[in-house]
């Protein structure tokens, strides 16, 4: 029996998805698995939040018979390394320059700060130029999609979905978050750095690919002696992730009172996202109808609901072998 409170959260959501499909959303089209060839991309990525954002930014750019990147938006977020979403989106913003200055060819201006803070109302969107960019590259003319790589808290996208929501016919967003629609609940630190934008996701009828934390992204471990054997010496950003890589897993290993001959690992949760779209058979998936997201972060279930993609699984071992050789081929 559903409690009064989770009545009017499933009835705000359909009115939502009422709303979002009074607009003609093609998604039998858009959540198809996309076919070869290049593809257009934007990156949102709260790239400060620890260290797999980095290898997610680098995989993207070093995948260009795939992948036409055009621009890369800073998400904010909060923990330990930022006090305030302003602080992690602009820390955010400074590492994907950071990146940018291992990849000549790439012009640092598509690098655009995006939310200076998180939803507080689901009808107040945040203004922000990664926003506005958003939509006016998803208004661009043409008919094929604009693939929206999202690996953080998605208050950059929802908020684009709400000031424009004819996007939603132009776009489909990848999203790294969230745990399976079947585990006992939501939360992870993505859906929880933004409930209400989360909510916007799975509710507005936008095409959704969602990749699970849980059982899915978590499968994307790996260590330090294979990324020694891997990328060390390889190429400068090879050395860099490498680098960054060492201080997490001495800072992590030194709070819990590990020795550095304990096995330890790391997930590279990001990657996933980007390893979707380079080949959806290394991240399969299935088409199921939208959970609602509950404020308090659980799954329900609710009749007439649009349908979105969710992966179930990821083959380790083929992203991490199509990975390293990019990252060592990175020369300059």
């Amino acid at each position: 029996m559903l409690t009064r409170r989770q009545l009017f959260q499933a009835a705000a959501a359909s009115a939502l998805g009422t709303a979002a499909h009074a607009q003609t959303v093609d998604l039998d089209r858009l959540l198809a698995i996309p076919g070869p060839g290049r593809v257009r991309v934007v990156l949102d990525t709260d790239t400060y939040n620890e260290i797999d954002d980095q290898y997610a930014l680098a995989y993207c750019l070093l995948s260009p018979e795939r992948m036409a990147v055009e621009a890369i938006y800073a998400a904010p977020f909060v923990n330990d390394r930022s006090a305030s979403a302003l602080e992690g989106m602009e820390k955010s913003y400074e590492e994907i320059l950071r990146l940018l200055n291992f990849f000549s060819h790439v012009d640092p201006s598509i690098a655009l700060r995006g939310s200076d803070r998180f939803f507080e109302q689901r009808d107040r969107p945040v203004e922000s130029p990664a926003a506005r960019d958003l939509i006016d590259r998803a208004l661009q003319p043409g008919d094929e999609p604009l693939y929206v790589l999202t690996i953080g808290g998605p208050v950059n996208v929802s908020s684009a979905i709400l000031l424009e929501p004819k996007i939603k016919e132009k776009i489909v967003v990848v999203w790294l978050g969230g745990t399976p629609a079947y585990w006992p609940f939501a939360t992870e630190f993505n859906l929880r750095q933004d409930v209400i934008a989360s909510q916007v996701l799975f509710d507005s009828g936008v095409p959704l690919v969602q990749i699970p934390t849980k059982n899915v992204a978590e499968h994307l471990r790996t260590t330090v002696p294979e990324l020694d054997r891997h990328m060390r010496g390889r190429s400068r950003i090879g050395d860099y992730l490498y680098g960054q890589f060492l201080e997490y897993a001495a800072v992590r290993m030194n709070n819990r009172g590990q020795s550095k001959d304990f096995p330890w690992s790391k997930v590279i949760w990001d990657i996933s996202a980007v390893a979707w779209l380079n080949n959806p058979e290394w991240v399969p998936s299935d088409i199921v109808p939208s959970p609602v997201l509950t404020d308090d972060m659980r799954w329900e279930r609710a009749t007439g609901r649009h349908k979105i993609r969710v992966a179930n699984n990821v083959d380790r071992d083929a992203v991490f072998n199509d990975l390293f050789p990019r990252l060592a081929g990175l020369q300059g």
